[in-house]
């Protein structure tokens, strides 16, 4: 799978979870925009939401049954959810293999 279909689909998913979101934490649509921690927008709960809208984008679109925090993902020394580009990498890195 390549890496602008899963961008695509993530995009989409912000999109989505930005329409729940005040207009002060809503996400800029960029590979730069910090998701979560120190340079994030999105407390846990927001994090969560996203998570979960990915997954089933990615499983509506694609085909593809993903969890995407689990605990392997979890304990990862570079968390995944650090911006939106971190997080395309880690999808397409997941769907590929």
């Amino acid at each position: 799978m390549n890496q602008e279909t899963i961008q695509k689909i993530v995009f989409e998913a912000i999109a989505e979870t930005n329409e729940e979101l005040p207009t002060e934490k809503q996400l800029e649509l960029s590979l730069e925009t910090g998701l979560f921690g120190s340079q994030g927008k999105l407390d846990s709960l927001d994090l969560v939401n996203l998570v979960v809208a990915t997954e089933q984008m990615i499983e509506e679109e694609l085909g593809v049954s993903l969890t995407l925090a689990d605990e392997k993902v979890l304990a990862l020394e570079e968390s995944p959810f650090q911006t939106i580009g971190t997080l395309v990498s880690f999808i397409t890195s997941q769907v590929s293999s």
